[in-house]
């Protein structure tokens, strides 16, 4: 095993807690970046490259008929491996977006092209399922088994908030476990359907789950009921049988006490490494060990755990996820006050032999997802200078200069602290996202905001309880069509003198002119009206 520091080139701050390190196509890829994703990479997918102790990320482009996936934190993932007639991908359901909103969709993962530059281009699709549907959630698990010559997946644990009735101000963003029950998921048919098993009777979230043939074993994991991490290690055995599916539990006697933490699987054989990870709040486990599964069951033997330096050794948190070939990339705590691009370091642990260290750097791998329970356009045109990628090797291809161009480079962003529901609003802004909870009825999951007429480019938005808005005032100002100036342009008083806007009275014009028919005046003399008078008479 060997411990490797790695230097971020301008992308340390889109590596965060809960994010997910996924390998396609030999590439290992980062999904759930931190933050809504941006003009240089309006997907959220990068590519990591990690070469002569630099960690690089590349943006990763989607086809044209891919759907939108948003970058979601501690999601459950799923490799699939092409069978079936069923393509290389991975199944993503659940995860915290970054306005700490749960998902309850399911995304599938897939490679679409690859470019002659080798420019990776990937699919994204929504699934849609029917039956008995698992509810939004984050911090579960996605496992794959395979009984009968059939596939299905299983899905189990989570956290989720709590439900509707039960939501109050005080317990707004606070989480509870979700309900102990077995999700199978058919993909080729597209159904979801639950199960109920008297083993499990706790809930519980950022387990492990390992997946051989038609036995899923859960190990480890966290309970918000009763805040412990108990020693656990369940088998799960899933028969697709051809009218229903048979499920049977066992609890072994073996347990294993501890969340979050990181599986490697060096080779194509069912052995996985795990590593990292909590045995209780503040306290991480520094130990390695590793898991054989086989027709016997499963059994753990101890793995050398890697000489860890003083700030790994000393941090209360870290995360990571495997990066393939049998590395993992863990990140840790910058000790003092870093800034946002150095506020983490980042290292590979690598568990393979000396001749397999020699071969290509991003080879192999499996599941690369970390599970942080701390809370804590179109594709581009191709361009001339890629012409010269033509007839070129793979391993050319990364020690050259030609792709520096397509690094992701965070001063190419534009400057978004002044928009967002979570950015200042103000000199005075006193929101925290972190202890954020409802103040209006009308809110739900983000903070109201109003428009201020003043400002940089004609106007900008602010928090309407960081302007001391009463809620009748606020739905008063939102129904009118007045303008409206905060505090540090004139507020209330500024908007009373501003004079109300004089509506005109519309003439309606008749479409026919009405024209009263007058009586005819005839113009007689004295003489003729006393003949005529005299005569009637």
């Amino acid at each position: 095993m060997s411990l490797q520091p790695l230097t971020p080139v301008n992308c340390a701050s889109l590596i965060q807690p809960g994010c997910t390190l996924l390998q396609l196509d030999g590439d290992v890829l980062l999904f759930g970046q931190k933050g809504w994703p941006k003009r240089s990479c309006p997907t959220g997918v990068f590519a990591v490259r990690r070469t002569q102790g630099k960690l690089k990320l590349r943006a990763i482009s989607f086809s044209n008929d891919s759907c939108y996936i948003p970058p979601l934190r501690c999601p459950a993932v799923a490799r699939m491996d092409p069978r079936d007639g069923f393509p290389e991908g991975y199944l993503i359901h659940g995860g915290r977006n970054p306005n700490n909103d749960i998902s309850a969709s399911m995304y599938l993962l897939t490679v679409d092209s690859r470019g002659c530059n080798r420019k990776l281009t990937l699919r994204c699709r929504e699934q849609e399922l029917a039956g008995e549907l698992p509810g939004a959630r984050y911090g579960h698990s996605l496992s794959v088994v395979r009984s009968h010559g059939k596939t299905a997946c299983v899905l189990f644990g989570g956290r989720a908030y709590r439900p509707a009735g039960e939501r109050t101000t005080e317990c707004w963003n606070s989480v509870v476990d979700c309900p102990p029950q077995v999700f199978l998921v058919d993909r080729e048919f597209g159904c979801s359907s639950a199960h109920t098993l008297p083993e499990l009777g706790d809930g519980q979230s950022f387990h492990v789950a390992l997946a051989r043939e038609d036995s899923v074993y859960f190990l480890g994991g966290h309970s918000t009921s009763s805040d412990a991490r108990p020693p656990r290690l369940v088998r799960l055995r899933v028969e697709l049988l051809q009218g229903a599916p048979a499920l049977s539990c066992e609890t072994l006697d073996t347990g294993w006490s501890s969340t979050s933490a990181v599986v490697l699987r060096p080779g194509p054989a069912h052995r996985y490494i795990i590593l990292g990870g909590y045995g209780a709040d503040s306290q991480k486990r520094m130990e390695c060990s590793a898991a054989v599964l086989d027709d016997d069951g499963i059994r753990f033997e101890a793995v050398d755990a890697p000489a860890w330096t003083a700030d790994i050794a000393h941090s209360r948190t870290w995360f990571g996820g495997a990066a393939g070939g049998g590395s993992a990339l863990i990140g840790v705590p910058s000790e003092g006050k870093a800034t946002q691009q150095d506020a983490h370091r980042f290292y590979e642990v690598g568990f393979r032999s000396e001749e397999e260290g020699e071969e290509e750097e991003t080879g192999g791998g499996a599941l690369g997802c970390s599970q942080g329970s701390t809370d804590l356009e179109e594709s581009p045109p191709l361009e001339d200078s890629e012409e010269l990628y033509f007839g070129r090797e793979p391993h050319e291809l990364e020690d050259s200069s030609d792709g520096e161009q397509d690094t992701y480079n965070e001063d190419d962003e534009e400057d978004e602290s002044q928009a967002g529901y979570w950015s200042q609003c103000c000199t005075g802004c006193q929101l925290d996202p972190d202890t954020w909870e409802p103040y209006y009825s009308t809110e739900l999951h983000r903070p109201a905001m109003i428009f201020c007429s003043r400002g940089p480019e004609d106007g900008h938005w602010v928090h309407a309880h960081c302007m001391e808005l009463t809620e009748s005032l606020l739905l008063q100002l939102s129904w009118g069509s007045t303008k409206y100036f905060c505090l540090d342009h004139g507020g209330l008083p500024r908007q009373e003198m501003t004079p109300p806007r004089k509506v005109l009275p519309i003439k309606h014009s008749p479409l026919k002119s009405s024209q009263k028919k007058k009586t005819p005046m005839l113009k007689m003399s004295p003489a003729k009206k006393s003949f005529l008078r005299r005569l009637f008479q």
